[in-house]
């Protein structure tokens, strides 16, 4: 005989005890008025939510969908493969600040030049920086993902379009934060009043506040790093791995996107590297939208974010694309591994 369960009792639900409060409106919350700036970056937050929720529901069903994965064929102005989710991405973000109102330029790592939207420039005081989609090589392999974000306020009139008032140090950026594609999605930022968490709730199809004033921890066990580079690397790097080896208590972990090795580190604790090769000293990761902005919150969250010489956040860009080495995390694991570059040990 068939047990009929008992009825669902709603009281002990304890995921409606959540205050549910929205990106939007903590936003608000934070600047602590409704003024027109506040106003401003609260619309832009709701529309970088807005481009996160298009992407996710891209890739939750990329397996379902023809011509979604995979590469286009193409070369970015980086050098590197394009893949189809790439240029869907980017397409998302360009299209969603069309209608803002807000934003005049983007630029992206996947655009030789910043992208110009010319009803938006009278009244457009912001432009927005991103990644569209970290990670790419996880893409086809249904492994996390994310995207990453800036927002900076316009300075001049970029009559020449060479947007050279983003050649500044990355102190000048209003906001920062990135979006996590995973087992949930996630959009974690800063306003420079700490640093949130919010995830997507799919039935509202609204991102919820889930953690706020997150802190980083002072030391991780984990260090993140291609180990695959070892021989590529200055000595000093390498000698910082040697020591990691025979220390009792580390332990590596890589996915291979940076987002989801950085939301681990913001969590547990530790450090991740992406120094430079004996080829290309400045590294593969870009400065404005990659580097600073993942430095922006992290500093936000009591950790560290350096070059192993200078503060990311304090290196002045002399191009839109240009790369550095990124050390960044708990401020203990960073202060450690500047150690072994400038005194070796």
């Amino acid at each position: 005989m068939t047990q009929v369960s008992e009825p669902l009792d709603l009281s002990t639900d304890k995921t409606l005890d959540r205050d549910c409060t929205t990106l939007s409106r903590h936003v608000l919350q934070q600047l602590q008025n409704f003024g027109p700036d506040a106003q401003d970056l609260s619309a832009l937050m709701n529309r970088i939510a807005l481009a996160g929720k298009l992407i996710a529901r891209r890739f939750s069903r990329a397996g379902l969908m023809e011509d979604v994965l995979g590469f286009t064929g193409e070369v970015n102005v980086q050098g590197e493969s394009v893949k189809k989710m790439d240029i869907y991405a980017n397409e998302v973000f360009i299209s969603v600040f069309k209608q803002s109102g807000l934003v005049c330029r983007l630029a992206s790592e996947e655009m030789e030049k910043p992208y110009y939207i010319p009803e938006n420039c009278p009244i457009g005081r912001y432009t927005l920086l991103y990644d569209p989609i970290d990670g790419s090589s996880n893409t086809d392999i249904n492994l996390s993902l994310g995207s990453i974000f800036s927002i900076r306020q316009q300075e001049g009139t970029d009559l020449d379009g060479e947007a050279k008032d983003l050649l500044t140090n990355g102190r000048k950026q209003l906001a920062a934060g990135y979006i996590l594609y995973g087992p949930s999605t996630m959009l974690v930022y800063s306003i420079g009043k700490g640093v949130h968490f919010f995830t997507l709730d799919p039935s509202l199809g609204e991102f919820i506040l889930t953690e706020e004033n997150v802190k980083i921890p002072d030391h991780g066990a984990v260090y993140s790093v291609n180990e695959g580079n070892f021989w590529q690397w200055d000595e000093q790097y390498r000698e910082y791995i040697r020591y990691v080896h025979r220390t009792e208590g580390y332990t590596a972990r890589y996915s291979g996107a940076m987002v989801s090795d950085i939301h681990r580190t913001l969590v547990q604790g530790g450090v991740f590297l992406y120094p430079g090769t004996l080829q290309k000293p400045e590294g593969k990761l870009r400065l404005l939208y990659e580097s600073a902005p993942l430095a922006f919150l992290i500093e936000q969250a009591g950790g560290s974010a350096t070059t192993g010489t200078v503060d990311i956040l304090d290196v002045v860009p002399k191009q839109l694309h240009q790369r550095t080495p990124l050390i960044i995390g708990s401020k203990k694991d960073v202060a450690k591994v500047e150690s072994f570059i400038q005194n070796g040990h």
